[in-house]
């Protein structure tokens, strides 16, 4: 057995087949909820693996998952690994031309999708020619087109639930498109071996990774049930599919949410007794925050050990209101990538008069870009990872040579983050240098003011971009969301609070106040939205 990430977690439901695997609440059209053991979820997956192979489908092509969290979503990921296929996530806000963009980058030949989305598949679909067969979620809504699809519970029906699968290696690949800040998306390349060593801590929750494939069932085992696992953010997302993934491999329990309603994820912390919440910066630890202190003040957390956030940085403000309402909860602000997996975690003095501060991990490294060789304490540049990391971008060689290189013979990883390390190897992080800031010649980096912003009580979310300026080149804007029932700050009073924060050329010149930040589903910033929010406002309010 290679570190095949469908051998590991089969090996995983033969050590513990009846220990409960998965809970899916707020079914769509019944508000029910689904629970399956570890072979009942295993049994689905190879139905769908069936379906596919018995459809003509071979190994290495393409399936995109354009669905909800739930059942279908992680039954279909692990048939597409059991058949050697290769899973694509979708994320399930884009429009008819993201999507022709993405299913034709991907080369998707098969796509499973949520019926509440077959509007925006039949668009998509004349321009898609490489698409050949469609497996439908649910019934569709009652005006919407027609499609030549096969249901999903009709195809199960249909299809063995044994195994009886062909040998599989740990070359296979795991494929994560990710949008990022900025730009169209882009397909990482995760051989899967690498991903479970980076990505999902290489089986074991202590730190010290599995030696052989087999010591995973065997941890399995022998380590026992109890912890319930539960990513509030969407699965299309790579942070939410990997806390899944890690849950399965320690032989734990998985709970989802169709989709984030704070007071809903609150209610099953309390009722599902869950262990640890993987969520995406403030944009969704604020609204559980709000709850805590109005509707569902009171809720029971005496289960919860851990709340964890990757792909957006955490508030000194939003970690001091949680601290205080739950604490003897545990909160990690996790530094990584979809490109590197985990990197490291905050320090605990992470602060905005500081920066992002974060122990890494002895795989990171930050270099000089030109370079590529480290920098000594205190230079800028740019974070690095070795050893476990992606062949590269699918379809995308300019980008991969930009992004990827090698060095003594081991594979590197150049992330976009900008960043410092000091004497004692605990890392900085400046923030994307693809949204730096030059105005003047000094260089702003958007996360490190937001954080400043942040810690403004009447401010509730905040968004940083540069705007031309005849003067300086650039200068610093700030596109701000008020706290319900709060007055919107004005500039002024904006730059004298970040004053104590930050160095001068750093405070923002123009404020923009709006109704709504816009992020992703998974709370990921629109850098473009917010700079073209500053840019159409005219003067410095």
């Amino acid at each position: 057995m290679d570190y095949n990430l469908a051998d590991l977690f089969e090996s995983v439901v033969d050590a513990v087949p009846e220990r409960e695997a998965l809970v899916c609440l707020d079914l769509p059209g019944t508000g029910a909820e689904r629970r399956l053991t570890y072979a009942e979820l295993d049994a689905a997956a190879n139905r769908v693996a069936h379906h596919l192979t018995g459809a003509g489908f071979r190994p290495g092509e393409h399936v995109g998952l354009h669905l909800y969290n739930g059942v279908a979503y992680l039954q279909t990921l692990f048939g597409c690994l059991k058949a050697r296929l290769v899973p694509v996530n979708v994320n399930y806000r884009y429009v008819e031309d993201e999507l022709v963009h993405l299913y034709r980058d991907a080369e998707l030949t098969a796509l499973v999708f949520d019926a509440d989305f077959t509007a925006r598949v039949a668009g998509a679909l004349p321009r898609t020619e490489r698409l050949r067969h469609l497996l439908r979620v649910g019934t569709p809504p009652a005006h919407a087109p027609r499609l030549d699809a096969v249901d999903l519970a009709e195809a199960e029906a249909g299809a063995p639930s044994g195994r009886g699968f062909g040998p599989r290696s740990g070359d296979d690949l795991f494929i994560i498109y990710t949008g990022g800040t900025t730009g169209l998306p882009k397909g990482v390349m995760w051989r899967q071996e690498d991903l479970f060593f980076a990505g999902l801590g290489g089986g074991d929750p202590t730190g010290t990774p599995v030696a052989s494939p087999g010591e995973l069932a065997e941890r399995v085992a022998a380590g026992g049930a109890g912890l319930t696992f539960f990513p509030a953010a969407p699965l299309m997302h790579g942070t939410a599919t990997l806390t899944s993934l890690i849950a399965f491999h320690y032989g734990q329990r998985l709970v989802l949410h169709r989709s984030f309603s704070p007071l809903d994820v609150l209610r099953t912390v309390a009722r599902e007794r869950v262990s640890a919440v993987s969520l995406v910066g403030d944009a969704m630890l604020r609204p559980l925050v709000d709850a805590l202190r109005g509707p569902l003040a009171g809720t029971d957390l005496s289960a919860l050990f851990t709340v964890s956030s990757s792909g957006a940085i955490l508030s000194e403000t939003v970690r001091a209101d949680f601290a205080e309402l739950a604490p003897k909860v545990l909160l990690i602000n996790n530094f990584g990538s979809s490109e590197s997996g985990f990197n490291g975690t905050a320090t605990a003095d992470t602060a905005p008069e500081k920066g992002f501060r974060i122990h890494v991990n002895e795989r990171t490294a930050v270099v000089d870009p030109g370079t590529l060789e480290p920098v000594p304490p205190g230079v800028p540049g740019r974070i690095a990872q070795r050893g476990h990391v992606p062949l590269g971008y699918w379809r995308d060689e300019e980008k991969t040579a930009e992004t990827f290189f090698e060095r003594d013979g081991e594979r590197w990883v150049l992330l976009g983050d900008m960043a410092t390390v000091d004497a004692d190897g605990v890392v900085t992080v400046l923030g994307r240098g693809s949204q730096c800031v030059n105005t003047g010649g000094e260089k702003v980096y958007p996360e490190e003011v937001e954080q400043a912003l942040k810690a403004h009580p009447d401010v509730y979310d905040a968004l940083v971009t540069g705007v031309p300026d005849a003067v300086w080149g650039q200068r610093v804007a700030a596109v701000v969301q008020p706290r319900a029932g709060a007055r919107a700050p004005g500039l002024e009073e904006i730059q004298n609070h970040c004053r104590a924060r930050l160095a001068g050329y750093k405070i923002p010149r123009q404020l923009v106040v709006t109704a709504e930040i816009r992020r992703s589903p998974s709370g990921k910033a629109d850098y473009r939205w917010a700079q073209a929010v500053a840019a159409q406002a005219t003067g410095p309010a």
